[in-house]
């Protein structure tokens, strides 16, 4: 009896080991899907840009912030004239990267600062102004973007301006006599030069001091659920950086300087 049993248990566990070498008999790991979130961006470089190595110091960051958190970024680069009723419509999870406004704010929540742009003017070689008080630049016209978010102490100034669809186009229009001023970011229009043609970037320059600093955020769309949760994460993965040192070394990778 006792030896029937000892062959009976040695058949079950042959048929046991035998079913567990067939192929798919065991069960695999299930893999986690990193979330993606998806942000819509414009051409600002040297903060962001799809011409720049992982989409400039902006993109760097903000890919690493949230990685810290578990998420992957996708971007979506758009003319700044229809982004944001993108992201008002709802077609992304937020922007990278924006200024603040109280109207913006109505449908964005803002995260900490990224980096900080600095403001002013660039004028021509043949007309130094001063830029300060903004007061006495009313007779000038001044070339803005349309849809950029200007610093307030400029809009309170109530100067003339003109409005263009990007910066460069200002830049060309300030170096042929088109225009007295352009407000720019000083970086951005140190990048923009080069793209002038032959001897329009000695026509015109950088005039000090600028006029206001202004940090860029990443906003995430408040009509997405998770919108609130997703600009925690962000700035819990941004402190991350910046306590690990890492937001320095991108800093310094990308050698920008605050």
């Amino acid at each position: 009896m006792e030896r029937a049993k000892l062959v009976m248990h040695g058949r079950l566990l042959a048929c046991l080991i035998a079913s567990l070498l067939l192929p798919g008999a065991l069960a695999r790991p299930t893999v986690q899907a990193t979330p993606t979130i998806h942000l819509a961006s414009t051409d600002y470089p040297p903060y962001f840009s799809p011409a720049l190595r992982n989409d400039g110091v902006v993109g760097a960051i903000t890919r690493a912030a949230l990685a810290k958190r578990g998420y992957s970024v996708q971007l979506h680069y758009r003319p700044w004239s229809r982004l944001m009723a993108e992201v008002q419509a709802g077609s992304f999870d937020g922007v990278m990267a924006v200024w603040y406004s109280p109207e913006r704010e109505q449908y964005l929540y803002y995260s900490q600062p990224l980096v900080y742009t600095s403001m002013g003017f660039y004028t021509r070689v043949d007309q130094p102004l001063a830029v300060a008080p903004l007061s006495a630049l009313k007779p000038y016209t001044i070339g803005t973007v349309r849809g950029y978010k200007n610093p307030p102490a400029f809009d309170a100034a109530r100067l003339k301006v003109e409005a263009a669809n990007d910066d460069l186009t200002n830049l060309r229009k300030l170096a042929a006599g088109r225009l007295d001023l352009v407000l720019i970011d000083r970086a951005l229009a140190g990048y923009l030069l080069p793209q002038l043609a032959p001897g329009m970037a000695e026509r015109i320059h950088w005039q000090g001091p600028p006029i206001a600093r202004m940090p860029l955020h990443l906003g995430f769309y408040r009509g997405n659920k998770s919108g609130e949760q997703l600009t925690r994460q962000f700035n819990l993965g941004l402190a991350e950086l910046r306590h690990s040192g890492e937001l320095a070394a991108i800093l310094q990778r990308y050698r920008f300087e605050q």
